[in-house]
């Protein structure tokens, strides 16, 4: 980013200096930089005619003004503009960014722009009667107002006061009554276009500016995770947040972060890959109805669904089966379908978003293993057996796919799952019963198709992409400490999580007897991308990936 000697700062004052602002220098960094962020500004590169043009309407001081009681108690927003003078009205304030100017010798007109609301307002040299008012003559008004017109362009923030207009097309503006006032200029000219992906990633003010899906985007996120809350609390859920730094890893098999406290010298700590552990606490302890919105880190890569820093929602509740687990997944989406479809028909701040997608319930249901048997042509080998991964294997170099570079027998079951699975998601599909080594953390049974040991567990999967998780939860701390004991064998070939650890503090939790419970864990950020259409996680961040935010804070 481009930046400003502290001495010119001092400069905006110290009128005796010629050169003012528009001679300002650049930090070396600055000068040798191609990055872009140059981009930007060698297509908007004008700074300083903007600094003499706008010294010519006023000086520095008056640029940046603060607001007095009154402007702020007048202020009216262009939404309640338009409800409250469809049958015109008072005279009002209205202060936002101008969007578009024409100008001409004796009137201009200026689009404002507040949300995906555009409003007009008209200024008029010959209808300035609060300036007349005023005891200002007529030539001063006529300077006030060329000034004006000379000064004004999009980006800036300007003040109109006036009353409600309709124009000869039957549109509802505000008639100045006075000179407009400058609250805010912007130093550089707004692009008609910015498509370059790292400029945008780099500069997502600017993103925001020129493109509306961008800023779009950020708002219907908000409205998911604000009818996710309102879903879960209107059916008796109570919302809690967990620890965010903790002294181990669980939840789930991921390479945590690292970090240490002063206050606990030689004290290892970790971001938490999950809150699962936390919550059933909770759960042990008597909330039956329990859900967290948050976010949680992973030290891993970074592709179009995964970032390191992400936003989960999970939740636990008492009594409830791999089946109610289901349906309430199925009652969510279409909860948010419809009420994300009704927020869309009100305001106009949403249009730049393709139509949010709706759901046709039951969804369909595939079980994990008869269904890739059956893709596979012949069964899977016994998987509880000694041998289960060479024989995988096997089926991996028979159907010549690529095994994983790590291929622990977790990781091969996945990758089939991927090759055969997936794909045929594309409709919402819930993908039942896994293989019991992928689900440590869930209950257990013999499948008596099959006589594999699968864990009582879903997968929500549309288009192919994983956007929920589900499991009845293992509530017997022998069995849990079991579990932990198989999943430490993979941990140690692959490198995820704490090879050498078991989480004793949460199977003494368990030992104080958690109810049956069902678990529930979705991607926050995957959902936007669902009901906004953006094809990458970075595009529902505000300030996109971990890459993005590290080379914009340089």
């Amino acid at each position: 980013m481009r930046r400003v000697r502290l001495h010119l700062f001092h400069s905006f004052f110290k009128r005796t200096q010629p050169s003012s602002i528009s001679s300002r220098t650049f930090s070396a960094s600055l000068r040798t930089s191609k990055t872009n962020i140059r981009k930007i500004e060698v297509a908007t590169n004008d700074f300083e005619k903007r600094v003499e043009q706008l010294e010519k309407h006023q000086g520095p001081s008056g640029w940046y003004p603060r607001l007095g009681p009154g402007d702020i108690a007048k202020r009216i927003s262009i939404g309640s503009f338009r409800r409250k003078y469809e049958g015109l009205g008072d005279e009002e304030t209205v202060s936002e960014r101008i969007e578009a100017i024409t100008a001409g010798t004796r009137l201009v007109f200026v689009d404002l722009k507040q949300g995906g609301m555009i409003m007009q307002a008209v200024v008029q040299l010959n209808k300035l009667s609060n300036e007349n008012l005023n005891g200002s003559d007529e030539d001063l008004v006529r300077q006030r107002f060329k000034k004006f017109a000379n000064t004004v362009r999009k980006g800036d923030w300007w003040q109109f006061q006036g009353y409600p207009h309709r124009s000869k097309s039957g549109e509802l503006s505000v008639q100045a009554q006075s000179i407009p006032k400058l609250i805010s200029p912007s130093l550089h000219q707004i692009p008609e276009k910015l498509e370059d992906p790292e400029a945008k990633a780099k500069n997502r003010h600017v993103d925001m500016l020129v493109n509306p899906v961008a800023l779009q985007t950020i708002r219907m996120r908000h409205l998911v995770e604000k009818y996710i809350r309102g879903f879960f609390d209107y059916i008796g859920f109570t919302e809690v947040h967990t620890p965010l730094l903790t002294a181990g890893v669980g939840g789930a098999v991921a390479r945590p972060f690292d970090t240490t406290a002063t206050e606990l010298d030689g004290q290892t700590l970790n971001l938490r890959i999950a809150p699962e552990l936390w919550l059933k606490r909770l759960a042990v302890g008597g909330m039956q109805k329990v859900y967290e919105l948050g976010p949680a880190f992973r030290n891993e890569g970074v592709d179009a669904t995964h970032n390191p820093e992400f936003y989960i929602c999970e939740f636990y509740e008492a009594f409830s089966t791999l089946d109610d687990l289901m349906a309430k997944t199925e009652n969510l989406l279409s909860f948010l379908s419809t009420k994300l479809a009704e927020r869309g028909r009100e305001r106009e701040s949403l249009s730049a978003l393709p139509p949010v997608p709706t759901f046709n319930t039951p969804f369909q249901r595939l079980e994990f293993i008869p269904t890739l048997e059956s893709n596979l042509g012949h069964a899977l080998p016994d998987l509880s057996s000694p041998t289960a991964q060479d024989d995988l294997l096997e089926i991996f170099k028979s159907k010549d796919i690529q095994p994983p570079s790590t291929p622990t027998l977790p990781r091969l079951l996945d990758a089939l799952s991927a090759h055969y699975l997936e794909p045929l998601c594309q409709e919402s599909t819930f993908i039942t019963h896994h293989p019991a080594c992928l689900s440590p953390l869930s209950k257990h049974f013999i499948c008596p198709h099959t006589g594999q040991a699968i864990s009582a567990r879903a997968e929500l999967f549309i288009a192919g992409r994983e956007i929920a998780n589900m499991y009845e939860e293992e509530n017997s701390p022998f069995e849990q400490r079991k579990k932990f004991v198989e999943q430490l064998k993979y941990r140690a070939v692959d490198g995820e999580g704490d090879e050498n650890a078991i989480d004793e503090s949460y199977i003494k939790a368990l030992e104080w007897g958690l109810p049956p419970t069902g678990g529930w864990g979705c991607g926050v950020d995957r959902l936007v991308m669902l009901f906004t259409g953006r094809e990458r996680i970075g595009d529902v961040l505000p300030f996109g990936t971990l890459r993005n935010v590290v080379a914009a804070g340089r």
